[in-house]
């Protein structure tokens, strides 16, 4: 097919194409692992995307450890 449409069809439906995508994605996660075993997996997911873009936005990593991790962990 033509990039074209590809391109139209991506700017059009965009948001429906991820939400299916990622329905679909759960919901082989929770027939092959179970739901909480999917839920474990989505939150990992979670918490590395939120590490991650605040390691992009240049913040400190002891900074973050800091607000996560309870007060005397480290010396």
């Amino acid at each position: 097919m033509n990039s074209k449409l590809w391109t139209e069809i991506w700017q059009q439906h965009s948001g429906k194409i991820l939400g299916v995508t990622f329905g679909l994605v759960i919901g082989i996660l929770v027939i092959t692992l179970g739901f909480f075993r999917t839920l474990f997996v989505l939150l990992c997911v979670i918490a590395g995307y939120v590490i991650g873009k605040r390691i992009d936005e240049k913040e400190d990593i002891m900074q973050i450890l800091d607000k996560l991790l309870p007060p005397g962990y480290h010396r």
